[in-house]
């Protein structure tokens, strides 16, 4: 089924949902007494969530033994810059009305700004290079190894969140939790192959999807 052409338009539109549902509560003047705090927050929300879903891709086709997977993680990382893009414009348009100097003084006032910035900036090469074109310029070793960038991404995001909610931690805590487990899994399989002994694995394939283990 994960081999259908039907699954990626399912999977598209998905990730197109959450913006319509905040256009929808938009439409009808339903987002709370902030909508500047409300789109800020809703969007950097799902920012976070396709970081984590992007992340998950690898160690559940390896899991569950579904290596179609991959067919949809380029899409779903897009989604997660979509988003990061979104949260990023919310903020320097219709919070701060492109004012650097106010910026500026946010960056040093509060640091949560400086982690999501930070987090921003490391996905724009990643959204760049995420076309086939991009992967057989830079070859398959240089591309994964720059696609890389997503783990210090989670990282910067989770911190970002951590510190922008100071008190309630709950949410922060469960994606960094989610990060942490996801980051752990690749360490471990990054381990088991430099162990001696080691099976020696067959070179990686690349596919119009992005990067794939040979079946």
């Amino acid at each position: 089924m994960l081999k259908k052409r039907w699954t990626k338009v399912l999977v598209f539109a998905a990730g197109l949902a959450p913006i319509f549902w905040l256009c929808w509560r938009a439409w009808n003047q339903n987002l709370s007494a902030n909508p500047i705090e409300f789109i800020t927050r809703y969007t950097g929300d799902w920012t976070i969530r396709f970081i984590v879903l992007t992340l998950a891709v690898t160690p559940l086709r390896k899991v569950l033994g579904l290596p179609d997977l991959i067919r949809f993680r380029r899409m779903i990382g897009l989604y997660a810059f979509f988003y990061g893009t979104l949260h990023f414009i919310t903020y320097i348009w219709l919070d701060k009305f492109f004012d650097l100097g106010d910026m500026l003084r946010d960056v040093a006032k509060r640091p949560f700004i400086t982690a999501g910035f930070t987090a921003f900036l490391l996905m724009l090469p990643l959204a760049v290079t995420s076309t086939a074109g991009w992967i057989r310029r830079m070859g398959g070793k240089r591309w994964q190894l720059l696609h890389r960038l997503i783990y210090v991404t989670g990282i910067a995001g989770v911190v970002h969140y951590y510190w922008l909610v100071k008190s309630d931690i709950r949410l922060p805590a469960m994606y960094g939790a989610l990060v942490g487990v996801l980051l752990f899994y690749r360490a471990a399989v990054w381990a088991r192959k430099r162990s001696p002994g080691a099976a020696v694995k067959r070179p990686v394939a690349i596919s119009f999807g992005g990067l794939r283990d040979n079946p």
